[in-house]
């Protein structure tokens, strides 16, 4: 078997990565407190914003593929 010790990333625990069944994390107790802290929104996912010439861009590309398929979007 292979053996490859890594530190669990939510407690630091050093484990063999290739013997646990909730890797990368080193047991189903880290595994869950990451997945609540997901579902919490404490983590995301970083974004940039747009600039105003992008974001009107954007919309006027929305806007003619909309019409194009017969979709009103009128609700702005």
């Amino acid at each position: 078997m292979k053996t490859l010790m890594v530190a669990c990333p939510r407690c630091k625990k050093q484990f063999n990565y290739y013997s646990s069944d909730f890797r990368p994390f080193c047991n189903e107790k880290c595994r869950l407190i990451d997945l609540g802290q997901w579902l919490n929104e404490s983590y995301t996912v970083p974004v940039e914003k747009l600039t105003l010439e992008e974001a009107e861009a954007l919309e006027q590309i929305i806007h003619e593929k909309n019409q194009g398929s017969g979709q009103d979007d009128s609700n702005d």
